[in-house]
């Protein structure tokens, strides 16, 4: 077969939907290695992802007057690119598909949606933002032969937003890199702690610093709780971060939290390894890798309820509410000082994190594209 990607975040993405994309790809290169595939790249020159991919695929990008306007070729003019190369199966790996995939005659489609948290929360997005998200998964939804959600929360809302029928819909969750699942050597460890000045035992956090995934309220569980934990927040820096660092200082607890940003892949494995609690109290998700990536580790997590984060950590993790400081700040003490109960978290984490191994997702992913091919 002729198989074509939507691969702009495979090529320019270093995280999130970038990682994703390329999970899917490589598992297709090495599961159906017989097939012929088609990378399609809106800039040529923004790839440098791409060398993370088995050689062997067809970079396709632009040609003509669509090489000035590369988002448009995208959205409305990569149909015909489609048909010329005789695409017999087109998967919009982030949301969206051609608005003209219709018109790509021999050509069936997958559409991954990974959320619709600008549905659910409008307020963290901009208007036009919102509009544009809405018209774009709306239309690839409606347009697909077949959905993937990464959620049976993503699936729901799916359903609900977009009055799909949940037959089109399969779920298949993704993963996290295997460095979390390696015991990272002591000496390693010694070296980033060292490096990040971190402290010995400390509560994690890794994950964008935006209003969204709600890291004030693991400041304010601070002022609660009777253990003096100190937290350690990774992750990309936004205007939340002022704020949150604002309601440290006004209530004298500025010592308590550090912001790591820019904070190398690499050393991520050993930060989490080195927690002591991980906690994820984000409003709403899609699916919620840093949660698996804390089970992986060996490290109890803390999610927050509300949308996906139950399915990504399983019923061996604690979950609160969002706006509870006062109960954060309980179940963080209560596990601090039980050993057993955390050791108890840690194995049922990893139990519950062997449901997203790589082999168990590529075959419901397979799955999916039986259906479609076969039909």
């Amino acid at each position: 077969m002729v198989i074509g990607f939507d691969a702009k975040r495979a090529a320019q993405n270093g995280t999130g939907l970038g990682n994703y994309s390329r999970f899917v790809i490589g598992a297709m290169f090495n599961r159906r290695p017989g097939d012929d595939y088609r990378l399609y790249v809106p800039s040529p020159r923004r790839n440098r992802f791409l060398k993370d991919l088995p050689p062997g695929a067809r970079i396709v990008s632009p040609s003509g007057i669509w090489r000035r306007l590369p988002s448009l070729w995208r959205s409305a003019a990569m149909s015909s690119d489609l048909m010329r190369d005789g695409v017999e199966l087109f998967h919009g790996l982030s949301n969206e598909l051609p608005l003209d995939i219709r018109k790509a005659r021999g050509t069936k489609s997958i559409v991954t949606v990974h959320d619709l948290i600008f549905l659910r929360h409008p307020s963290y997005y901009k208007l036009i933002d919102r509009r544009i998200y809405d018209f774009k998964f709306r239309r690839a939804c409606v347009n697909a032969d077949r959905i993937i959600a990464v959620s049976q929360c993503t699936k729901r809302d799916i359903m609900s937003c977009y009055g799909i029928d949940g037959d089109k819909i399969d779920v298949v969750y993704q993963g996290c890199d295997r460095a979390f699942s390696q015991v990272v050597p002591d000496a390693v460890k010694a070296d980033v702690a060292r490096r990040y000045a971190l402290p010995q035992r400390f509560v994690l956090y890794v994950g964008s610093i935006e209003e969204r995934k709600n890291l004030l309220l693991l400041a304010q569980s601070m002022r609660y709780a009777s253990h003096p934990f100190p937290v350690v927040a990774v992750g990309r820096r936004t205007p939340y971060a002022d704020k949150v660092s604002a309601w440290l200082e006004g209530n004298g607890l500025s010592d308590r939290m550090m912001m790591l940003h820019s904070v190398p892949f690499a050393d991520l494995p050993a930060i989490y390894q080195m927690a002591e609690v991980f906690v994820y109290p984000s409003r709403y998700e899609g699916f919620g890798i840093p949660l698996l990536e804390a089970l992986c580790s060996g490290v109890p997590a803390i999610g927050a309820t509300g949308s996906c984060l139950e399915e990504a950590g399983g019923d061996g993790s604690v979950y609160v509410n969002p706006d509870d400081p006062k109960e954060l700040a309980w179940q963080l003490d209560r596990l601090l000082d039980d050993e057993t109960a955390r050791q108890e978290m840690v194995a049922r984490g990893k139990a519950h994190a062997a449901l997203f191994a790589e082999e168990r997702l590529v075959a419901d992913l397979l799955r999916t594209y039986d259906k479609v091919i076969n039909t």
